[in-house]
């Protein structure tokens, strides 16, 4: 690890990571930054080095990410693989709340209705054949679903749907389509359809089965238990 005056720099087997300071003024770690990179000598044979940038609290424009981008691609064989940040702007702190909440609906869904949620849904009812729910994140039904559930709407192939009783007409997770067969219009009680990993079709299974298949699903318990 090597450590100037605002920028400290670690090699890993993955490439560079290099660790702005927060308390010096922007112009200062550009001049730094510059200097540094200037100094590293590289020669043709090398490979592409990865560089990742971590500024702490520190928050940046993107005309200033782009000043950052700029100082580091005029050096050869260094590219920016990450920028991180430790803060982000109050909008999108709200955004990212809205897509993580979980939002509570106690309905049905009939026939010819839409329920559409830009976040995890957990609905109390039924949805009836011909009535749609939509989520960006996951779909648990405490009812019979016997509609159309879309889940990952935005593209998330690691949404799930399930509910009490499985009985769909269509299952969607991100662009990912299923029908329920013909000979199970009976329906399945407590199961749950995901992607499998690099998969291209929607598995059915016991609910039981996220536990291993979607572990991060243990954040929305505690969620629910949270309020």
């Amino acid at each position: 690890m090597t450590t100037n005056k605002w920028i400290t720099i670690k090699g890993t087997r993955d490439g560079l990571t290099l660790f702005m300071n927060d308390n010096c003024s922007w112009d200062e770690l550009l001049i730094e930054l510059d200097e540094i990179l200037s100094a590293k000598h590289v020669t043709v044979d090398e490979p592409l080095i990865t560089v990742k940038i971590k500024l702490g609290n520190r928050y940046i424009t993107r005309e200033q990410e782009q000043a950052l981008l700029e100082i580091t691609r005029k050096h050869n064989k260094l590219v920016v693989d990450q920028i991180v940040s430790n803060v982000i702007l109050k909008e999108e702190a709200l955004n990212w709340k809205e897509e993580t909440d979980i939002k509570l609906h106690n309905k049905v869904v009939r026939s010819g209705q839409v329920l559409e949620v830009n976040s995890d849904v957990l609905l109390i009812g039924d949805v009836n054949p011909g009535g749609k729910i939509i989520a960006t994140g996951n779909i648990f039904v405490l009812g019979n679903l016997r509609g159309i559930a879309h889940a990952g709407a935005k593209g998330n192939r690691e949404a799930v749907i399930a509910a009490s009783y499985m009985a769909p007409s269509q299952l969607r997770i991100a662009e990912i389509i299923s029908r329920s067969p013909d000979s199970d219009k009976e329906g399945v009680p407590m199961e749950c359809g995901f992607i499998e990993k690099d998969g291209e079709q929607i598995i059915m299974d016991r609910i039981s089965s996220l536990v291993k298949s979607r572990p991060q699903l243990n954040a929305f318990e505690r969620r629910i238990m949270n309020g």
